[in-house]
């Protein structure tokens, strides 16, 4: 005879769960959502640092930024945090405000 295994409770609220594969997929679930959430964050910070670099005039700081955030968003893209469509948007996205930048910083000087 199988005993029901007590509730988990999560944060936010109360796992019920009772099958071993239940479980596991909870469990499973969990983690993933830590590693997508750190993702997410990753790609947040990376296109900050782009914006930051923009805001300061700074036409090199850009261009490192934006050379460190395409890896960045591609990796989440990968690791299916982000849908792959998604990240190419950000990318284009990004390159085109970075050389809308550098065009008109050009064009001033």
């Amino acid at each position: 005879m199988l005993f029901c295994r007590p509730l988990l409770r999560n944060k936010r609220r109360i796992i019920l769960a009772n099958h071993k594969s239940a479980l596991k997929r909870n469990r499973q679930s969990l983690l993933s959502k830590g590693r997508n959430r750190s993702n997410r964050s990753k790609v947040k910070t990376v296109i900050k640092a782009v914006d930051a670099a923009i805001e300061q005039q700074s036409v090199d700081q850009a261009q490192v930024a934006l050379r460190a955030a395409i890896p960045v968003i591609q990796k989440a893209a990968t690791k299916g945090t982000l849908h792959a469509r998604t990240a190419s948007r950000k990318v284009s996205r990004l390159t085109k405000r970075v050389n809308s930048f550098i065009a008109s910083t050009q064009t001033a000087a």
